[in-house]
């Protein structure tokens, strides 16, 4: 079936090419960072965790948020989401993937990645992430392609299919909650220290996954004769709302937790996010930003006018989307590391380097995302 993402048209192959030189670009910054060292990033002794950490934080939500359309399908036989839900599941394999190349990149020699697999410790997070991610990633590749397959043959898929899309619902769930887990248990981050750290990150990956997986079924609906219906789009747009009301609700409680109980440590964080600290404010103009697209993209949702109208739809999804990117791909980890031990405020900004080769990852994810999907259109098209 992969000859069918070998033929496009000039538009197809213009964008595969885009795609091939910021992977080239990207490429390349990796090896600037291969050959000096982890010394060209602006990471540091006290912000050991930046971009590439907090892009594979949040990428790990978007990959689990698969199963949001999974659940309705394979569960309670939710028709609707019968052709998209393969999008969901390769979507799903295009996002762990790029998660296991940011932790390979946030590596000062890539080769370390082999102890945790030539040494494993059962007590440690960073292993059991490991375990689920792969295992994620083979059960989403081995469901999707093989549904593909019976369906191109005129098929029902096999019976073995269904029971590992069980297995991967699950999955779904603990793969954030892990990640979840790599944070929540360092005792030294109040910031991250919080019993309720798990289900704020599968909230708003529930809100983010499925908004990006909207925007590209609108995007499929553009460019080929792929036709999503309405009631798929306004299901999905619901479960974006609800998960989305769902994470500003327990931000709120870990705002009102700290400043009621007007512990410090608890505190800083915060006031870093919102006001400043110590006349450092770099992340403020993100939090508010953050804010606001949150509240936008609830309030067009939770209309039913704007929310059933097409054209504000995707502003709706995008709202959310940014909204939760900034949560947890910028102020999540970069907010954990204030103050430091000795109560300072040392700020992190991403270098040219960096950029580079976080614009390369996603790169490679587009790409993985755009030949499979072009495979699926290939297949459905023959089939019709």
């Amino acid at each position: 079936m992969l000859e069918k993402a070998l033929s496009g048209s000039r538009r197809y192959w213009a964008w595969i090419v885009f795609l091939l030189l910021l992977i080239l670009v990207g490429f390349l910054a990796y090896m600037r960072q291969f050959e000096i060292g982890l010394g060209v990033t602006g990471m540091s002794r006290d912000v050991s965790w930046g971009l590439y950490i907090a892009q594979f934080t949040f990428l790990v939500g978007v990959a689990a948020s698969a199963v949001m359309v999974a659940i309705p399908y394979y569960l309670h036989d939710y028709k609707r989401f019968k052709d998209i839900v393969i999008y969901g599941e390769f979507l799903a394999v295009s996002c762990v993937v790029m998660c296991i190349l940011f932790i390979f990149v946030d590596l000062g020699q890539p080769m370390r990645i082999m102890n945790v697999i030539l040494h494993p410790t059962p007590h440690s997070m960073m292993f059991w992430d490991m375990c689920v991610l792969f295992g994620y990633l083979l059960l989403n590749f081995i469901i999707g392609w093989t549904s593909l397959g019976a369906e191109r043959k005129g098929f029902p898929h096999p019976h073995w299919v269904k029971v590992l899309a069980y297995i991967a619902i699950p999955w779904a769930v603990s793969i954030h909650t892990v990640t979840a887990f790599l944070y929540s248990g360092l005792p030294a981050r109040s910031f991250w220290l919080s019993a309720i750290m798990a289900a704020r990150f599968l909230a708003s990956a529930f809100a983010a996954g499925p908004a990006l997986l909207v925007i590209f079924l609108l995007i499929l609906r553009k460019v080929s004769s792929f036709k999503v219906g309405k009631e798929a789009l306004q299901a999905l747009a619901k479960i974006v709302a609800y998960a989305m009301i769902a994470n500003v609700f327990f931000f709120l409680l870990e705002v009102f937790t700290a400043f009621y109980s007007r512990i410090p440590e608890d505190m800083a964080a915060f006031q870093y996010l919102f006001w400043g600290l110590d006349g450092k404010h770099s992340l403020v103009p993100f939090m508010w930003s953050a804010a606001v697209l949150a509240l936008l993209g609830i309030a067009l949702l939770v209309i039913p006018r704007t929310r059933k109208n097409e054209v504000i739809l995707p502003f709706a999804m995008a709202a959310v989307y940014l909204a939760a990117w900034i949560d947890k791909g910028v102020n999540l980890i970069l907010a954990g590391f204030v103050p430091n031990p000795f109560g300072q405020v040392i700020q992190y900004a991403p270098t040219a380097t960096e950029i580079m080769i976080v614009i390369g990852v996603y790169a490679i994810g587009l790409l993985i995302l755009t030949v499979l999907y072009k495979v699926v259109l290939g297949v459905r098209e023959e089939r019709a």
